[in-house]
């Protein structure tokens, strides 16, 4: 429902096609606290509202960031794509020794692909940070 929000009620369709970095914010900010409701833990209270757009925010940039480096727009960055964005990458979080070991490293599952959620937990470990936002 909170991206139906935003794409409905706010009317911001470019942002509703994040809706990787909206799940993932809205999945942390509802397990901030234990709902107090009888409808349980399922829907973001006024208490965590603040902390969701916090959340929110953050997960915009990442998801900014893994759009810049998926060149085929297939949602996951192949190694080659991660290769091609090397210069780009150290921009964001400094330098990188090795990036075939970087990647493998951040493809957790193995599948040959790095897909958003491992893109997140790696640039949350890199402090990762676009040079063009608005901080």
């Amino acid at each position: 429902e909170v991206d139906k929000g935003i794409r409905d009620v706010l009317g911001l369709d470019a942002v509703f096609d994040a809706k990787p970095a909206i799940m993932r914010a809205y999945q942390i900010a509802k397990n901030v606290t234990q709902s107090r409701r009888s409808v349980g833990d399922d829907y973001i209270e006024f208490r965590e509202f603040r902390f969701f757009l916090l959340a929110l925010r953050q997960f915009f940039e990442y998801w900014v960031a893994f759009q810049r480096m998926d060149s085929d727009d297939d949602r996951r960055i192949s190694l080659e794509e991660f290769m091609s964005v090397g210069s780009m990458l150290e921009t964001w979080v400094g330098p990188i020794e090795d990036m075939v070991e970087e990647f493998v490293n951040i493809d957790t599952n193995g599948g040959g692909f790095i897909l958003f959620d491992e893109f997140v937990r790696w640039a949350i470990s890199k402090n990762l940070d676009l040079e063009d936002d608005d901080d």
